[in-house]
């Protein structure tokens, strides 16, 4: 975005002009200029309308094409220029009822340097604003039906004209723009992403994050845990090598990191004891060990056994090499292919497993890559991830002492495991209800089991047999545990057994239709609906379990991952449910006691990139603002911010009139036009810096900040919460 206060010194003024001239140059043909079409593409503008309203008052001397000379010149004004400059320009995109002939007969308007009534009406009708608003609607990817639209026009246009001549003057908008004083702060084109100077900011020194002290407190459970697992892998290595010097170096090696593979290959047994990890959740010792870390902490200590197993089968590969040249009893190949020279504790298979376990181990850290689990081969990682059972087995067999090690965390995965089994197994599950909604998603709802208790942001992992019979996937529960007969999962169709799921189901859907009319034309009875019995495992904690006990929780979900706190949010709806007079018209929420819920204060930011997938919980939020209707907005227990992606900021030309339209008929109508709610959706994306700083001026309490989404987003949050000192967990289901 091109912010005037970016620019300056003369120094960002001179590289700015050089970053400019290199685009241009990038851009402009053989004729070094710039056609309607180039400047299409290089703006990225959805909308031609604005396109070419920009490009002919680029184009200052009417030739159909914009130079460099006139490019520097209009994009000079607009970053350097004054508000009254800006406001001229913007001025002449909106009054689009003056067009005249260009060289080759297409549409052209006066320049951006005359003044707004040098040519032209110098007013804007309100045709001219619904042509202008209907394009941004367009470029903000907002659909709303055409009396919406007339409702919009109607009211910026009443609002701007306050002579109620007609038509709005440049005074009168003028007027109305300096009522948004956020918007004329950086008014400019923030879609020229072509044009944008470097980012100057990534040239100066800065401290990296993770030496900042912010970071080493907000991270020091997490970072003791490490330093400590650091020490012990170090401490043994050591010992086991003192302890084989006679052998030679390479032997020395090989048994340093055999030992820590016999450590790290049962600690990741550890770490896979949901059940256990759920129940240490609600003890003291959720203080004292980073259990919300346990899936970052198995993926680290993967990433150790993978190193460690490739030191130790390289050193005693050097160490058979060594032993050919001393003795030359055997080949090479004989000592790593075959059981010949003996070598193990169960008829020499030690180098035969160890080959076989390398490769295994090389296979399951490959196919658990982000790239693989989120590029729609869920089923890759899950498959492979299942020779675990494999690798245990062949390290007992591998390596002489790994048993003792591997014995009881071994026993306890057993048991978890058969009593997942069990519980997996009663209550004869189904699915009872099926929604298919916006953006491919799926509503589950089905019928609770018996003895079936969970905490809000808990996760289950689903079995479908008619949609995969061997395969179990996890997601978070969206519904309360107050909510007895039923669950609730929403699953975003990301990979392939979550879109043969949506599409069963919306095979299904077309099919009961067409029984329907069947039904309606012949009077037969219905076919049989289609297979809905399902198998349930869990639930398994997750980090907003500690949601009650925070006093100021943000929650934070992007897209999707609004699920666990769609659980969260019915619950507070349930805890805080309104107690009514039946003898007068006082009402009051019901009594809870401290040391079940904590928490004073709630701020949920829901971020979309479309307008339908705000379809997914718009029922539920409509309750929950209900719920608070009477409140006044400074004592609100839950306050809620919507934000989508798609559309544009309110400080874009491009956007601009929508964004002040949709305010004033969101006042007036006291409803948000896009998702029908009292929040108004904010455009664009989050200024976290702000958003957090709103949260620290509260003051209400120590600062949570729950988030569920992409891990892209999560690091920026993270550091963010890191700068304020604020708590942060990220839901990883």
């Amino acid at each position: 975005m091109f912010n005037s206060e970016s620019f300056m010194s003369l120094d960002e003024d001179t590289r700015w002009l050089e970053w400019v001239t290199k685009q241009f140059e990038s851009i402009a043909g053989e004729d070094k200029e710039i056609d309607l079409d180039e400047f299409k593409t290089a703006l990225k503008v959805k909308e031609s309308f604005f396109a070419e309203r920009f490009f002919a008052l680029f184009d200052s001397d009417g030739s159909n094409s914009i130079s460099l000379d006139e490019l520097l010149k209009a994009l000079n004004l607009l970053i350097h220029g004054s508000e009254s400059d800006k406001l001229h320009f913007l001025f002449q995109v909106y009054d689009v009822d003056e067009p005249f002939a260009g060289l080759n007969g297409s549409l052209r308007v006066k320049c951006m340097f005359c003044k707004p009534d040098a040519t032209g009406s110098g007013s804007i009708d309100p045709d001219e604003l619904r042509t202008v608003l209907k394009s941004c609607l367009r470029e903000s990817a907002i659909s709303l039906p055409e009396e919406k639209l007339d409702d919009l026009t109607l009211a910026l246009f009443e609002s701007a004209d306050k002579d109620n001549s007609g038509s709005i003057t440049f005074e009168e908008l003028k007027a109305e723009l300096e009522t948004f004083p956020e918007v004329m702060e950086n008014l400019t084109i923030s879609a020229a992403n072509w044009l944008k100077p470097p980012d100057l900011e990534q040239n100066r020194r800065q401290t990296p994050r993770y030496l900042t002290r912010a970071y080493w407190h907000n991270n020091s459970r997490k970072l003791l845990f490490l330093c400590l697992y650091s020490f012990l892998n170090v401490l043994l290595f050591i010992v086991y090598m003192l302890q084989h010097a006679a052998g030679g170096l390479w032997l020395m090696l090989a048994k340093g990191c055999g030992i820590c593979l016999d450590l790290n290959c049962t600690f990741i047994v550890v770490l896979m004891l949901r059940r256990c990890l759920t129940w240490l959740r609600a003890t003291w010792v959720v203080r004292v060990l980073p259990l919300d870390q346990n899936i970052l902490l198995h993926q680290i200590v993967g990433y150790a056994i993978l190193v460690f197993s490739v030191a130790h089968t390289m050193a005693h590969i050097m160490n058979f090499i060594h032993l050919t040249q001393v003795h030359e009893s055997y080949q090479l190949w004989e000592y790593v292919f075959t059981t010949r020279p003996g070598i193990g504790w169960v008829k020499g298979t030690a180098s035969i497993t160890g080959v076989v376990l390398q490769v295994l181990i090389c296979l399951m850290v490959v196919c658990s890559s982000t790239f693989v689990r989120r590029s729609g081969h869920f089923e890759v990682f899950y498959w492979s991830h299942l020779s675990y059972i494999w690798v245990w087995a062949l390290l007992i067999i591998h390596c002489t002492n790994f048993w003792k090690w591997f014995v009881a965390p071994g026993i306890i995965f057993l048991v978890e495991k058969l009593v997942g089994i069990a519980v997996s197994r009663m209550g004869g599950l189904y699915i009872v209800e099926v929604n298919l909604l916006p953006s491919k998603v799926t509503h589950l709802v089905i019928k609770r089991p018996p003895f079936f208790q969970f905490k809000p942001g808990d996760y289950v992992y689903i079995n479908i047999p008619v949609i995969a019979k061997y395969e179990w996937h996890p997601f978070t529960i969206s519904s309360a545990p107050e909510q007895q007969d039923t669950i609730w999962l929403h699953v975003r169709s990301m990979g392939q057994w979550t879109n043969r799921l949506f599409e069963y189901f919306r095979q299904s859907d077309s099919q009961a239709i067409s029984n329907k009319r069947q039904c309606r034309q012949n009077w037969e009875m219905p076919r049989q609906p289609l297979e809905r019995s399902c198998y349930v495992d869990g639930p398994y904690g997750t980090p907003t379990r500690q949601i009650f006990a925070s006093e100021h929780a943000v929650l934070i979900g992007a897209g999707i991952g609004i699920t666990p706190f769609a659980s969260i949010l019915q619950s507070i709806i349930y805890r805080m449910r309104k107690q009514n007079c039946p003898n007068c018209n006082y009402s009051w929420c019901e009594t809870i006691k401290d040391n079940e819920m904590m928490l004073r204060k709630v701020d949920f930011i829901w971020i979309n990139r479309d307008q339908k997938s705000f379809e997914w919980f718009v029922s539920l939020l409509t309750k929950l603002e209900m719920d608070q209707a009477d409140e006044e907005p400074e004592g609100r227990f839950l306050e809620m911010h919507m934000y989508m992606t798609s559309a544009l900021s309110k400080n874009d030309m491009k956007a601009i009139g929508l964004q002040m339209a949709l305010d004033l008929l969101a006042k007036k109508e006291k409803r948000d036009s896009i998702t029908g709610l009292r929040t108004r959706t904010q455009p664009g994306r989050p200024d976290w810096g702000k958003v957090f700083q709103k949260v620290s001026e509260e003051k209400k309490g120590k600062v949570h900040v729950f988030y569920c989404g992409s891990p892209a987003l999560a690091k920026v949050i993270k550091a963010q919460c890191e700068h304020f000192g604020f708590n942060f967990y990220k839901e990883n289901f």
